[in-house]
This record gives structure tokens, C-alpha cells and sequence, in this order.
């Protein structure tokens, strides 16, 4: 990393007080990418969520986690006890030097800690306090305790989640802290904006639950035109009103693509040409050749019809793989898409053209890690990981000395107090 994508961003400005755990880290990360001065306030001996795995090399290590070091790079680190009267009287000395404290303590911790909004505002009228929690800060749930997948059950995202004749599933990978990370990211720099007009801080109530509503906007649609409730369907589409079910997930060989039939005009050309492609490599589809497409309608035909479309569809699929058909529907106009593992991403030549994955040394690793990138380029400024995540407590003493003055006693003392 150069020194331009180090002290250069949109946020280079700012400081952040970055007290959160798992439910928005992904905040206090996108902030720094953004150039902001990210602080993660850690208790001392480190967070709880550095015991995540998986771990670097499989070695179960608080400092190998690379479940911490996703969500906390562009961060620095230092540890301080809040709970203890000095280490709030340490916290005030660094609000005031903040513009924004992002949390996610349950509702009401904060304030009977005399860090609440109200608290805050005194030291800094002009902070932003930006708290995380699973419900938000009011209403019946607001003191009941989550997890990523209480967050996706209360949601109602678990309940569209897998196949219609199974019980409702989980999505592999915690996402809903994820929704609420970035949301809480948007927040908050609404309200700097709304600062920096006014001169106004602001509290930024984010509920983990209300972040997962984008996730659904296909059960309201359905709800509002048809007055049916969305049901799984996991690779398949069914259609309320009538029950048919097509196919849009479909195995190849090595992999999966999504495609569907589909009417209209835009889909009447793909279907085409896909039928035309499947008719040249011997597949029986002259029952389909002459197909009115654009007045296709799933609403009006029968499942037999469709099981006959989809028989000749999934056997051409699978004599292809992802690559085949990406660059048969990319020359023939055919709207289909591969389903990208993993290591097709690390490979996709779209995101090397974008340089889009980054090498971040870890000295202490003696190792370099390749990482996600930055989630924007801007003509401006730049948007980078800035730094790898936090050692716990590694940038204690530069902030504390340099910046507050404490003398190299003072630091041994307070560490021997537990207070840092």
C-alpha cells in the first residue's frame, strides 16, 4: 500500500471510536476503508470475537482468527475497560477527540455507564453515536438478546430459506450482522452529513432485525399484488397463484448456472437462442422450436408443459461446464449465469482487470493474505483496506502516550489495574 491509499480517503478527517463486537464490525471497517481514523476499543486481553474461526492455518489462536481479521482491518487497536470509573474518565478524553462512537452494548448499557448519547453529547455535542443491537432501542424485544440466527428467524428470512418440503434453513454464512454493518455504515454517514450542515450530533438507532427487511422485497411484492405469502423454494421458482414450479437452478458439469424461461420480448429472444443452440447439439427440442415465447406465460400453461421444457434443458446443461456455457450465452444473447465458487472468484478475470483482490501483509505471520477490496473506486479519493486488523491493545501506547500523555508508569499501572 502506498502512503496516498493510507492517508487519503472520504473520511480522512474523522476519528471513530469502534466499540462494537460481531454485529458491527463490518461499520467500524467500512468507515476506515473510507479513510476514517478507526479506533477498536477493546476490553483488556482482547474481544470476545477473536475465538471466531476459522483460524489462520487451523491454529486455534486469538491473534490467527481470520474471522477477525475480515471485519477489522483499516483499524487500530487499543484495549480499555469501560466498566472501571478511570477507564471512563479515558474514554471521555478520547470522545472529545472523536467525531463518531459506534457500539453494541444492549440498550441502555452505555447509559448506565454514563457513555449514553446524553453523556456523550456533553463532553462532544457535536458526536455521533451510532448503536447496534438486536432490536433497537425501543419496543417489547428491545432487551431480548440475538444471534445471527435468531436475527434471520425474527426477520422472516429464515422462513423463505431453503426447499418447499423442508423446514426453514440458515444461510451458511452469518450474514445478518453483515446487513446491519453496512447499514449502520450508511447511517452514520447520513448523519455526519445532517453534522455537518447543522453542526447537530445525532444518536443512530439500527435494529440487526429491521436490517435483514431488504432481504424480502420479494415476498412483499408478492404480498401486495396477489395477497400471498412467499414460501421456499429453494432452486426452483414457484408462482403463487397457480403452483407451477420451474427450474432456475440447474446443475452442469462442474458446477451449477441460473437460468429460467421467461415471456416478453427480452425473454423471448433468449429463449430462442438458447432452443436454437440446445437444437444443434442434437438435443430434442422440436416440440419448442416454434414456441410463441413472447406470450409465454408461466401462469397459463401446464407442469407437464413445463417438465418437457426443463427434460431436453438440465441434460444440454449438463454436458457443459460453467466456462462452456458462459461463453456460448455471451456470443448467442442467452440470459444465463454460472454460480461463482469461491475459487472462481479468486480466478474471475472481471475482478483481476478491477484489481479488486489485495495482497495485506501480516509481519507477525511473516505472511501476506489476500483479502477483498475495496467495495467502490472513486475517481477522488481512494477507498482501501488501510491496515491489517488490530493486535490486541498493538496501538496502546501510541495512542495513549502520544496522544494523551500518559507516562510509561501510568500505562503499567493501569494494565496492572485491569483498566487497560
Amino acid at each position: 500500500m502506498n502512503s496516498k491509499e493510507e492517508h487519503e480517503g472520504m473520511l480522512a478527517p474523522y476519528r471513530v471510536l469502534d466499540l462494537t463486537d460481531e454485529k458491527g464490525f463490518l461499520c467500524g471497517k467500512i468507515l476506515g476503508d473510507l479513510g476514517a481514523d478507526v479506533i477498536k476499543v477493546e476490553k483488556p486481553g482482547g474481544e470476545r470475537a477473536r475465538n471466531i474461526g476459522p483460524f489462520y492455518k487451523d491454529i486455534r489462536d486469538p491473534e490467527k482468527s481470520l474471522y477477525w481479521f475480515a471485519f477489522n482491518t483499516s483499524k487500530r487497536g487499543i484495549t480499555l475497560n469501560i466498566e472501571t470509573t478511570e477507564g471512563q474518565k479515558i474514554f471521555k478524553r478520547l470522545v472529545k477527540t472523536a467525531d463518531i462512537v459506534v457500539e453494541s452494548f444492549p440498550p441502555g448499557y452505555m447509559d448506565k455507564l454514563g457513555l449514553g448519547y446524553s453523556g456523550l453529547s456533553q463532553i462532544n455535542p457535536r458526536i455521533i453515536l451510532t448503536s447496534v443491537t438486536p432490536f433497537g432501542q425501543s419496543g417489547p424485544y428491545r432487551d431480548y438478546k440475538t444471534s445471527d440466527l435468531v436475527t434471520m428467524a425474527l426477520s422472516g428470512v429464515l422462513y423463505i430459506t431453503g426447499d418447499a418440503d423442508r423446514c426453514p434453513v440458515r444461510i451458511s454464512f452469518p450474514v445478518a450482522y453483515q446487513f446491519a454493518g453496512t447499514e449502520a455504515a450508511l447511517g452514520t454517514v447520513m448523519a455526519l452529513y445532517h453534522r455537518n450542515i447543522t453542526g447537530e450530533g445525532q444518536q443512530v438507532d439500527i435494529s440487526t432485525q429491521l436490517s435483514m427487511n431488504p432481504a424480502q422485497y420479494d415476498v412483499i411484492g408478492w404480498w401486495a399484488a396477489l395477497k400471498k405469502i412467499y414460501k421456499r423454494q429453494g432452486p426452483f421458482l414457484i408462482r403463487p397463484n397457480t403452483g407451477i414450479i420451474f427450474r432456475q437452478h440447474w446443475p452442469c458439469k462442474d458446477g451449477y448456472v441460473t437460468f429460467y424461461y421467461f415471456g416478453g420480448p427480452t425473454g423471448a429472444a433468449s429463449n430462442r437462442a438458447l432452443v436454437k443452440w440446445m437444437d444443434e447439439e442434437g438435443f430434442d427440442v422440436a416440440f419448442m422450436k416454434d414456441k410463441d415465447w413472447p406470450s409465454f406465460d408461466y401462469a397459463l400453461i401446464a407442469q407437464e408443459e413445463v417438465n418437457r421444457m426443463e427434460k431436453p434443458t438440465g441434460e444440454f446443461f449438463l454436458s457443459h461446464t460453467k466456462k462452456e456455457l458462459l461463453k456460448g450465452v455471451t456470443e448467442r444473447g442467452i440470459m444465463l449465469y454460472p454460480a461463482s465458487t469461491p475459487k472462481d472468484m479468486l480466478e474471475s478475470e472481471q475482478l483481476a482487470y478491477r484489481k479488486y483482490w489485495k495482497k495485506v501483509d501480516h509481519p507477525e505471520l511473516d505472511a501476506e493474505i489476500t483479502y477483498p477490496g475495496a467495495f467502490m473506486k472513486t475517481s477522488e479519493t481512494s477507498c482501501a483496506i488501510r491496515r491489517r486488523a488490530p493486535l490486541i491493545g498493538e496501538h496502546t501506547e501510541e495512542i495513549y502516550q502520544k496522544e494523551l500523555g500518559f507516562s510509561q508508569d501510568e500505562l503499567i499501572t493501569l494494565k496492572q489495574c485491569g483498566i487497560i
